[in-house]
């Protein structure tokens, strides 16, 4: 899902009370979104942000 307000793509995890908690897709800490204010990813963004993520560790690996 896309946090609109937030910008920044997660998988849904819980609902806690009226918010739900996204993941970043990489792993790391949830955070709480509005869930009026998400949005279903295409599968080319799905795919966008993998590559990106993937990226992303190899560049931390390299340092």
């Amino acid at each position: 899902m896309r946090d609109t307000v937030r910008d920044r793509i997660g998988v849904v995890m819980a609902y806690e009370g009226p918010y739900l908690q996204l993941r970043p897709l990489g792993g790391g800490r949830e955070w709480d979104a509005d869930p009026a204010c998400v949005e279903p990813l295409t599968s080319e963004d799905v795919l966008r942000a993998r590559v990106a993520e993937t990226i992303a560790r190899s560049r931390h690996r390299r340092e």
